[in-house]
This record gives structure tokens, C-alpha cells and sequence, in this order.
């Protein structure tokens, strides 16, 4: 048996498996997230996962496919659900916990559907924007936004910012909040000094270029936890065995958790409502102490 939504209810009673609720695959999509990789699934959608669970964040996450390589498949197959496995060390006891995750509503290729990524920037409920592109995708590059899609991620953001200040008519409300999660220094403040280059290169007009730096945050951030990613051949059969289904996008993670985001705002504070649900989720005025740590 696969894993997936129509599947949930059939995964054995006696499994160790936290399952979701199927009234979490009705909830809005808030989060535009760049990026499949194992890092945000484990870290960032951890978080979503547990606060939706928990009846805080309310909200699912759009996941953007940004490199050629390899398609959608496993995840539309599961549904975009898919498990993770927790194992370390906590108060000097062994933990070990298995999550359904929940909070993927659609993966979108961004070579094959840009459109369709554009679209979201239509959706009024959508509020935060996240990403791992590794340390190389916040770079300036000569790109045109008007590419579809552009080349680079910063391109790619520029792109779907000016889709929304369309789409609103320039609004303040209608501004995001950015937090980038690359291992970079000053990530946030980076992006938006790119961003905003780029907003000139392309010859954007003034108003679009001041409603970026009025209405939109970009949130520096500090990401920490291992995550081995996929299980071994042999790990994964047991794994799969003993809670009684098939999971192609199974992933570990250790137990420790850390995402440090930094700001003082209070329509921070009141957008990233998920970090309630959990102590690994720290909004902060300044985060350079968790780095030091």
C-alpha cells in the first residue's frame, strides 16, 4: 500500500505513525515555498505540519520546483504527503517518532507551469515566501523577469513580486513576508538588495520598486538541523514494514530543530503564527547570537 491521502485511513491501527487529518487538505495555501529538497521538508514544513496539526498556522504550502532535473511524479502520486522520520537524543532518552506531513498542497515545476505559479500571487491568503536555492541562488544575474521563467531564483522572485503588485492594485497589505533559509550571512538582507537590483535592471517602474521596499519584509534567518535525507535500502523496508505502508519520499531528521528568524514586526509576529506550536521556531530582533552559538 502507497502512501497517499485516499490511503490514510487504511494504514494499520496499531502503527506508530502520527497520520494527518483530512480536514488539514481543505486549509489554504499561505506559503510559497522555492525549493523540494530535504532541508525545507524537514525543517520549515515541519513546522507548518505541526502547527495546522496543532489548529494554529491554518495554512499549506506551494512548493515550487525550480531545477530541470527530475519531475513532480512521487509527489503527486502520495498526494505530496510523505514521512518523517525523527531519531536522536532528548532529555538523555532515545526518541524515535514517525509524522505523516501534511503540509505540501501542490508541487509546480516552474520550467513546465510557471503560469500556474504566477497565479498564486493572485491568492489574497498567501503571506509568506521561503526558499533553499543553496548558497549559489542568491546571486545577481543579468535576468529578465519576463522569461517564463526567469533564470535565476532572485529573477523568479522579482517575477512573482511584480505579479502581485499587480494583482492588488500596489496595496500595503498585499506585501509578504520573505525568509530565505540559505546558509548565507545576512540571507534576507541580501535577497532584497538583489531583488531590487534587478528591479532596476529590468527597468520596473518606481511605484513597484518603493511598494517592495515598503510592503514586503525580507526576514534574515539561521536554519539547523541534520537532516540524512533518505533512508537506507535496508532502513527504509523496515521503516516501511512496521507502519504498514509505502513511502517513496520518506525522509530522517534528528530531533534537534532550530529556525531563528530575525525581526521585531508585528505583522511577523502575527503571519508566522505556526512558530507557537513549537520552542525550535525563534522570531527574533536579532538573531546573530543563535549564529555564534
Amino acid at each position: 500500500m502507497q502512501l497517499s491521502k485516499d490511503n490514510l485511513r487504511n494504514i494499520p491501527s496499531g502503527s506508530t505513525v502520527v497520520v494527518a487529518d483530512e480536514k488539514i487538505f481543505s486549509l489554504p495555501e499561505k506559503v510559497l515555498q522555492f525549493g523540494t529538497g530535504v532541508l525545507l521538508r524537514a525543517l520549515p514544513d515541519y513546522f507548518f505540519d505541526k502547527a495546522n496539526r496543532a489548529g494554529i498556522f491554518h495554512g499549506r504550502v506551494v512548493v515550487v520546483k525550480s531545477t530541470p532535473l527530475g519531475g513532480t511524479e512521487d509527489f503527486d502520486e502520495q498526494d505530496n504527503l510523505y514521512t518523517v522520520c525523527v531519531r536522536g537524543i532528548e532529555n538523555n532518552e532515545k526518541l524515535e517518532e514517525f509524522i505523516i506531513n501534511s503540509s505540501i498542497s501542490r508541487v509546480i515545476s516552474a520550467k513546465d507551469a510557471w503560469s500556474s505559479i504566477l497565479q498564486c500571487a493572485h491568492n489574497p491568503e498567501l503571506g509568506i515566501v521561503i526558499s533553499n536555492t543553496t548558497e549559489v541562488g542568491i546571486t545577481l544575474t543579468n535576468d529578465d523577469i519576463h522569461l517564463s521563467p526567469p533564470r535565476s531564483f532572485p529573477g523568479k522572485l522579482l517575477s512573482f513580486l511584480f505579479e502581485r503588485y499587480k494583482a492588488f492594485n500596489g496595496s500595503n497589505e498585499s506585501g509578504l513576508i520573505i525568509i530565505p533559509t540559505e546558509l548565507i550571512v545576512d540571507n534576507g538582507t541580501k535577497l532584497r538588495s538583489i531583488v531590487l537590483e534587478l528591479a532596476v535592471m529590468n527597468k520596473l517602474e518606481d511605484n513597484f520598486i518603493q511598494w517592495v521596499k515598503t510592503a514586503n519584509q525580507f526576514c534574515n534567518s539561521l536554519v539547523d538541523r541534520i537532516v540524512p535525507g533518505k533512508l537506507s535500502q535496508n532502513d527504509q523496508a523496515e521503516t516501511e514494514k512496521e507502519l504498514g505502508y509505502e513511502d517513496k519520499l520518506m525522509i530522517m531528521a534528528e530531533s534537534f530543530r532550530l529556525w531563528a528568524i530575525e525581526s521585531n514586526s508585528k505583522k511577523v509576529m502575527e503571519t508566522l503564527s505556526f512558530a507557537k506550536a513549537d520552542e525550535g521556531v525563534v522570531i527574533a530582533p536579532d538573531i546573530e547570537i543563535f549564529r555564534e552559538l
